[in-house]
Parts: C-alpha cells; structure tokens; sequence
C-alpha cells in the first residue's frame, strides 16, 4: 500500500503518519496521488515520488499521476499520535507544540522532552539537525544527544 511507504529520513514512520500523503483518488481512470513536502527544498520529495510511482508499478498500476500539494503548506499538526510515540521510541522528540501556539511560544525557552530519559532538563545544541525541520538538543540529565522535530 502508498499509505506504508516509509520516511526515507525517518524509516519507523509512514508517508501517510508524517501527513506527507494528502491524498488518493481515481480521476478519469487515473490514479491520483497527492503528496505535500514538509518544506520548500525538502529532498525526501524525490525519494517520495520515486517510492510512491516504484509502489504503483509494482501493484501494476497502469495511469497515474503524482501531484505536488503546496497550499495548504505541511504541518507538524499533520503527524500523527501514533507516528510522535513511534518518533520517540526512534530517539527523535516529537513536535511539542501545535503550529498555532508556535507564535505565542516565540521568545520563551521552551523545555524539550529527552526520548530517552523523559526529563525536561535539556538545551538546544542547534536550530539545524540532520535536516531542517529538525533541530538538535542535548539532555543535561543523560547527556545523550537527540532530534527534536520543530514545531512548522
């Protein structure tokens, strides 16, 4: 199923969990699939796209088309329950914020959750990670490293 294919970056999660797969639909006898990145420049859309049309291939899926959906633009809202506890399981803090409350919290330092440790005794390393939509911390309790993925 498209609805399986994993997040090159982050493999313990689906297209479809991160909110990356919007949606499928027949059209004129074409299969739609509409994928929206998580932002401008994100190089997992290619590896998406080459994923999604090695998938239809092989379900011999004959007409097809995969749409780039930019409005409205990825959320970290999009990401679902299950995908923030399978993230955390992986080493990776999940969003803790909703998108709307991200200006309110603009200025306050915010206390990450190490998820490893589950201590909110932790700083900001840096604003980039591994990529940009996530930063790194490092907890002060267990000293270990880990993501966080930023609030967008």
């Amino acid at each position: 199923m498209i609805s399986e294919i994993p997040d090159p970056e982050i493999p313990v999660i689906s297209i479809k969990e991160l909110g990356v797969l919007r949606n499928i639909m027949f059209d004129k006898n074409t299969l739609k699939v509409v994928i929206t990145p998580t932002y401008s420049g994100c190089p997992a859309m290619d590896r998406f796209q080459k994923d999604i049309k090695e998938k239809l291939e092989q379900l011999k899926v004959k007409k097809f088309d995969i749409i780039m959906q930019f409005d409205p633009p990825w959320t970290t809202d999009w990401i679902t329950d299950k995908a923030k506890e399978k993230l955390k399981a992986y080493g990776i803090a999940p969003p803790a914020h909703k998108t709307k409350d991200k200006n309110i919290l603009l200025g306050i330092k915010q206390k990450i959750e190490c998820p490893r440790c589950k201590t909110n005794e932790t700083e900001l390393v840096s604003q980039f990670s591994s990529t940009a939509c996530k930063a790194m911390y490092r907890c002060i309790s267990c000293l270990e490293p880990f993501e966080y993925f930023k609030c967008l």
